[in-house]
């Protein structure tokens, strides 16, 4: 039975070509993208799932509040982890990382490297997480001082071999480092990603016990079968003890005195598969995903795929009338209608199939763009793998079945006497649902437009915003700090070119994604916590707000020869003014705790204006920029004109200072945009998906205007007959297709408008959606299906009415 099905279901198929293309084509587009936003599913669901014991690792983040200003980050004091580990069996383990954003310099022999990925981590770290060894013991590889694991990419670039253990090299602060170990490079589905590891044990960072300090990012491994809400409890009470012995040492208040003012410090277990995708807080080993986005493209997936199967059950319902006489007479001769629903389901699975292997095929040709807008690094052979096989046949037959449902059980139903009396023909030409179905496809696609407008709208508002500071122009070298003293008279010489307008030196340069101190000050010597707040804190010197292009609206800049004690002054922005509640700020001073417990006075010289120092999904909060001799990274304000000759300048002026080091530089707007990358991909890919949609609904409305224009051949020769036009067959055929698509649009709207304003909430400073967007979304839609429809509308009124009418 199966094999007449078969048989007869290819017999069709090839007998209406035009009609199977358009098909196969339509299915074939829209499982293609379909199984590429799969693969970046499950891309995005896998991190840090390779770790042998991932259900049981979680970080601890902290969450402080202090009067109205708060910090969520993913930093814990130091002692925390052994701590617990000593104090609760049901913590296995523990490992303590501190990572540095930014370059390090790393000599081998005579030669000088730029390296971006460093961490100092515990000795226990390769027992929490799983990084398999190509060399070296992971139990003892981080024990001794000094000691380093390196990844394979890393040690085949400094020794030209994974065998290298008990070689060395030295980094930039003079420490000779042994290697110890060789990991394979860490799997992109990891949250972090280290070429160097150093034991934590080194650069004197052994004996910081402080409760109130957080410089850590703290992993805890808990034991099979442990509860995560019991080890909540213990993260709970071990802060509540030892941070509160020290918070009545230092400032003789309690946490319980804190509460009451609706103050709190927490600490927080985050589970480790969840971090990339649920995580993005300060101090971020590195930017994280966004499960928005995983929601977002998975529910464009099902609509695309959707659009796909309607154009299928479109088709086929719209050219029922060619088939119902074939329907009446096969039951007629005996065809029951579980027999018919049985061929017509076998023909869109068989369908379904075919497209199905034109969508592998696209999908393959197709990865490489998509790596690229996507930002990942997906692999052919995963959509062949076992992994995936599942999906891909029950894929097949879902859309199959659902594609091929309505035909099948529609075309079924017709009574043999009304379908050869010709009324089941004159009666589907103004179907409902063909036109509902039309609709359906356009309120997607108009929805995806309206979308892409937005997102481009807001990424073009990010790059043209008021900032608060001029990043057009500015060289940054990032690794300054490697020139020792001499830097400060490099700086120096650089103004004297032409070219050069200023320069800083500052490890706190905005936007360049560099993590910024956060700390505590107080408005009276007492240190009343009541009156505290947090505060980032930035360093500079006295050319730092002109280098950088600030706005300085009270008082003055620092000016350390002029006044000595500017080495105790800070400048504050509008937001830690207002927040103050200060009238006259030049007249204020503030506290912070000093190395003594007591209290250190900071007089106020300045304020400036709010300026962006983290990406616009955040608020600026309150900034306190204060005097120091910061050498980290050296930002130079270039003057407008040629640049790169200027900068071949300053590298060779570099290499006369610094022989042998590299000066690794970017630009600051550089940086800026990249804080954004993520928004950008997004945007990308909403418009590749967009353009997709909307071809794959073209190829449907194409496919039904082709097949209404031979059901009404004849009604459009007796016009023509009759004395009608060309352009009034054009209107005539072309006018019900673009009220749908009006219709399509009104529809559309308000869902778009609620799902753009939904995504718009993670930015903090954003655009409104203005009412020509929908304009421009619907006016561009009817404009795309008008294009559609006009080749077969011209076609048809152009053609001969006595072909037509000749059978009459």
């Amino acid at each position: 039975m199966f094999r007449n099905y078969l048989k007869v279901a290819l017999r069709n198929l090839w007998k209406s070509k035009g009609f199977t293309a358009i098909n196969v084509i339509g299915l074939a587009a829209g499982l293609a993208v379909c199984l590429l936003i799969v693969l970046y599913v499950m891309d995005e669901l896998s991190y840090d799932r390779f770790n042998a014991n991932a259900d049981r690792i979680y970080r601890v983040d902290d969450d402080i509040y202090f009067n109205n200003t708060q910090l969520i980050g993913v930093v814990s004091p130091k002692p925390l982890g052994v701590t617990m580990v000593n104090s609760y069996p049901e913590i296995e383990q523990m490992t303590r990382v501190q990572s540095f954003n930014g370059d390090v310099m790393v000599k081998l022999g005579a030669d000088w490297i730029q390296e971006h990925h460093r961490a100092l981590a515990d000795s226990t770290f390769f027992r929490v997480f799983t990084f398999p060894f190509i060399a070296g013991d992971p139990a003892t590889a981080l024990n001794a001082p000094h000691s380093v694991v390196i990844d394979e990419t890393t040690a085949r670039r400094y020794f030209n071999s994974t065998d290298c253990v008990g070689k060395t090299f030295e980094l930039e602060n003079k420490n000779i480092c042994k290697v110890t170990g060789v990991i394979r490079d860490m799997p992109t589905q990891s949250h972090f990603h280290f070429n160097i590891i150093e034991a934590l044990t080194d650069n004197g960072h052994g004996d910081d016990n402080e409760w109130l300090s957080n410089n850590y990012v703290t992993y805890l491994l808990l034991k099979k079968g442990a509860d995560p809400a019991v080890a909540q409890k213990h993260v709970d009470a071990v802060i509540n003890n030892y941070l509160n012995k020290e918070l009545l040492a230092m400032l003789h208040t309690s946490l319980g005195d804190l509460s009451k003012g609706g103050s709190h410090f927490i600490y927080r277990l985050m589970p480790l598969t969840r971090i990339h995708l649920y995580s993005q807080k300060s101090y971020e080993l590195e930017a994280n995903g966004n499960i928005n986005y995983v929601y977002t493209f998975s529910f464009i997936a099902v609509l695309i795929l959707l659009i796909a199967c309607v154009n299928f059950m479109n088709l086929s319902t719209a050219r029922s009338a060619n088939r119902a006489r074939e329907v009446g007479i096969r039951k007629v001769a005996g065809s029951t209608r579980g027999y018919l629903i049985a061929q017509f389901l076998t023909e869109s699975v068989l369908l379904s199939l075919l497209s199905m292997v034109l969508a592998l095929g696209l999908a393959v040709a197709l990865l490489p763009l998509f790596n690229q807008l996507a930002g990942k690094q997906l692999h052919p052979g995963v959509l062949f793998g076992p992994r995936l096989l599942s999906i891909i046949i029950g894929l097949t037959l879902v859309v199959g079945c659902l594609a091929g449902s309505y035909p099948a059980f529609y075309l079924s139903s017709f009574q043999p006497i009304q379908v050869l009396k010709g009324k089941i023909a004159s009666g589907f030409r103004s179907s409902w649902l063909r036109s509902g179905l039309v609709v359906f496809q356009f309120w997607i696609s108009i929805s995806l437009i309206v979308g892409t407008l937005v997102i481009f709208r807001q990424l073009n508002y990010i790059h043209n915003r008021d900032i608060g500071f001029d990043r057009e122009q500015v060289l940054l070298i990032r690794n300054a700090y490697t020139a020792g003293d001499p830097v400060k008279t490099f700086r120096n010489d650089l103004v004297t070119l032409s070219g050069v307008k200023d320069a800083t030196l500052s490890g706190d340069i905005p936007s360049t994604g560099a993590p910024y101190s956060q700390d505590a000050y107080f408005r009276e010597a007492s240190l009343d916590l009541k009156q505290a707040f947090i505060s980032t804190q930035m360093s500079g010197d006295d050319h730092y707000i002109p280098t950088l292009g600030m706005k300085l609206i009270k008082g003055r800049n620092f000016d350390i020869r002029t006044f000595p004690s500017d080495s105790s002054a800070i400048v504050l922005n509008e937001t830690a003014v207002q927040l103050l509640g200060l009238k006259d700020p030049l007249r204020e001073f503030l506290y912070r705790v000093a190395d003594s417990n007591k209290p250190f006075r900071l007089h106020i010289i300045g304020v400036i204006k709010d300026f962006n120092y983290n990406s616009l999904h955040e608020k600026v909060g309150p900034v306190i920029l204060q005097y120091g001799d910061n050498r980290g990274m050296l930002a130079v304000r270039l003057r407008p004109g040629n640049v790169y000759p200027l900068v071949h300048e300053i590298e060779a002026r570099w290499k006369k200072m610094a022989p042998g080091v590299p000066m690794g530089y970017t630009f600051l707007d550089s940086d800026f945009d990249r804080l954004y990358h993520t928004d950008q991909q997004t945007g990308q890919l909403t418009v590749t998906f967009s353009v997709f949609a909307i071809l794959i609904a073209c190829l449907g409305l194409f496919g039904l205007v082709t097949y209404a224009a031979e059901q009404r051949m004849k009604e459009i020769g007796i016009r023509k007959v009759l004395g009608a036009g060309i352009g009034g067959i054009m209107k005539l055929l072309s006018m019900d297709f673009a009220k749908l698509v009006l219709i399509a649009s009104l529809l559309s709207f308000p869902i778009a408008w609620w799902g753009m304003n939904l995504w718009l909430q993670s930015f903090a400073y954003r655009i409104g959606i203005s009412w020509w967007v929908f304009v421009a979304a619907g006016a561009a839609a009817i404009l795309i299906a008008l294009v559609t429809v006009s080749f077969q509308t011209l076609r048809a009124a152009i053609a001969n009415p006595v072909k037509s009418l000749r059978s009459e």
